[in-house]
């Protein structure tokens, strides 16, 4: 009988994260309003879409809420839950920036230096005069998305990079690239004396208070990695791959990401130079049609409509080359502001967005990629109306 009641324990805990749960420390009030709010922007992406798990996490005013969807694989019907292990794709990319500037505030770097500096391999051509910051904007001049596939070891990126000649002025063009923030994440490495797994996951992980992010998982924790589906639902995880780490390489839940969220809200007690560092990927560099560029971060004033942030994470956004305006001097980090990254890999989607004057941050990891307009309409819908609730209160 006792056993009998266990096993029936467990398949209503089961059955309580598949139609989605919350977990937070202590009673925190209007909890069951956010849920239904987030229950209302997420459910109906799940059926649109086929996406097997999501795991959504809300931070208001300090308060952290977890609402956790579906499986982590189909195939052994294990549930998501808020310590589930997500590929994040480029949301990856914020923290490579983070690491930069924390190298920066430790004087191991300056993001005005130019990327030969670091790299003498890379002297006497087009990297004297690109800039860490121009590799943390997309604005080095026009980098592929992506890096050629027949770059496979360490010599022939650097070669890759010594032959790459802009097709852009130098800090005249925003293009999306794989190859420019994973540049700046060789050069922090280098600049740290360490591997950049290490120092992610030694240095800058621990520091946040990030206990269970990886950049490669290892085997004790695989039980938590979560299965990535395709557009065909055929199962798939992010293939090893020269930058793969740099650029798009972080694994992570909900519990780990919000409170890199917080801490980027200034809602975490941390380390005086890691804030400083955290705080400065705000500064603003370009104005980039709807956006300012700021490190990795895209900003947008509080009070932008959607549509505005719909544009800044657009497919033009991400394809093409958009003229950018630099911002001289550059813009001070701001308070009234959304800061927001989307993130994918073949398998999975991710997404962040939060507002640090309104103490409003949201974060949506799901283990299917799907479309990004989708993601921020709904993170946006979450935000604008907890927002609103919070304003009736005041």
């Amino acid at each position: 009988m006792y056993q009998q009641a266990i096993n029936t324990l467990r398949v209503a805990m089961a059955l309580s994260l598949l139609a989605g749960c919350t977990s937070y420390a202590g009673p925190v009030a209007g909890q069951p309003e956010i849920q239904g709010v987030v229950d209302a922007a997420v459910r109906p992406l799940m059926e649109k879409y086929a996406i097997p798990g999501m795991a959504v996490a809300v931070s208001v005013d300090g308060k952290n809420y977890f609402y956790n969807y579906g499986v982590a694989s189909k195939a052994s019907g294990q549930p998501v839950t808020s310590a589930t292990l997500f590929e994040i794709g480029s949301l990856s990319k914020t923290l490579t920036a983070t690491l930069a500037t924390y190298a920066q505030v430790n004087g191991q770097l300056s993001l005005s230096d130019s990327v030969s500096r670091h790299l003498p391999y890379l002297a006497g051509g087009s990297f004297d005069r690109i800039s860490l910051m121009n590799l943390g904007t997309h604005t080095a001049g026009n980098f592929p998305l992506q890096l050629p596939d027949e770059v496979t070891n360490e010599q022939q990126l650097l070669d890759y990079y010594k032959n790459w000649k802009p097709t852009r002025a130098v800090g005249a063009y925003r293009t999306y690239s794989n190859p420019g923030i994973g540049l700046l994440g060789v050069v922090t490495a280098k600049s740290m004396h360490v591997p950049f797994s290490e120092a992610m996951e030694k240095t800058l992980f621990p520091q946040l208070g990030m206990t269970h992010s990886y950049i490669h998982v290892p085997p004790a924790q695989m039980k938590d990695y979560a299965q990535g589906y395709n557009k065909a639902d055929a199962p798939v995880r992010v293939s090893p791959a020269m930058l793969a780490d740099e650029a798009y390489g972080v694994k992570t839940s909900t519990l780990d990401l919000i409170r890199f969220i917080d801490a980027n809200m200034g809602l975490v007690k941390l380390d005086p130079k890691l804030q400083q560092a955290i705080t400065a990927t705000h500064t603003g560099y370009f104005k980039a049609g709807e956006m300012i560029q700021d490190l990795i971060w895209e900003q947008y004033p509080d009070t932008a409509p959607l549509a505005r942030l719909l544009a800044g994470n657009s497919n033009q956004m991400i394809y093409e080359s958009t003229a950018v305006t630099q911002l001289d001097p550059a813009l001070p980090p701001q308070a009234a502001v959304l800061l927001n990254k989307t993130g994918s890999t073949g398998g999975f989607g991710a997404y962040a967005l939060y507002a640090p004057a309104k103490k409003i941050g949201i974060v949506m990891l799901a283990n299917k990629n799907y479309p990004n307009d989708q993601r921020v309409t709904a993170a946006y819908r979450i935000l604008s109306e907890l927002d609103a609730r919070n304003a009736t209160r005041r």
